[in-house]
């Protein structure tokens, strides 16, 4: 489940809106679509679908480009949820979530830090970030 405020690209926006429409019209829901019908209304209120500034900030709706210690090529993805931006099929990219331990490493840093975080395998993985730029589509 999704908590606090999250970025989805607009067409994601639409797509569950036209959901919750579709599934609130119907004249007897049964139990699991009342519960899906609570779940997009939660999460349509906490949206947000606006362009983010491009002032280096790493935060949910960035297309971000880093280099993890020991690649030789940089990885460019999308930091958002993974769940909400995949309703949007023009989104071309990998998407981290904010809450994975990459995700949780980096938000808050500016282009130029280089940040350390702890995955199963390797307590102490290091990224550098290269780039951080809205993301438009």
């Amino acid at each position: 489940m999704i908590t606090g405020t999250v970025w989805v690209p607009p067409s994601a926006l639409a797509s569950m809106i036209e959901e919750l429409a579709q599934l609130a019209t119907q004249p007897s829901p049964d139990p699991v679509t009342v519960d899906r019908i609570r779940e997009l209304r939660k999460t349509l209120r906490r949206s947000e679908t606006e362009i983010k500034p491009d002032d280096g900030l790493v935060e949910p709706g960035m297309r971000v480009t880093a280099m993890l210690s020991g690649d030789t090529r940089a990885t460019v993805f999308l930091l958002g949820e993974r769940e909400l931006v995949s309703r949007d099929p023009g989104v071309d990219i990998d998407v981290y979530s904010p809450s994975s331990p990459v995700g949780r490493a980096i938000i808050g840093s500016y282009v130029g830090a280089t940040v350390t975080y702890a995955t199963p395998s390797d307590p102490s993985v290091q990224i550098e970030i290269l780039a951080a730029v809205p993301y438009k589509g």
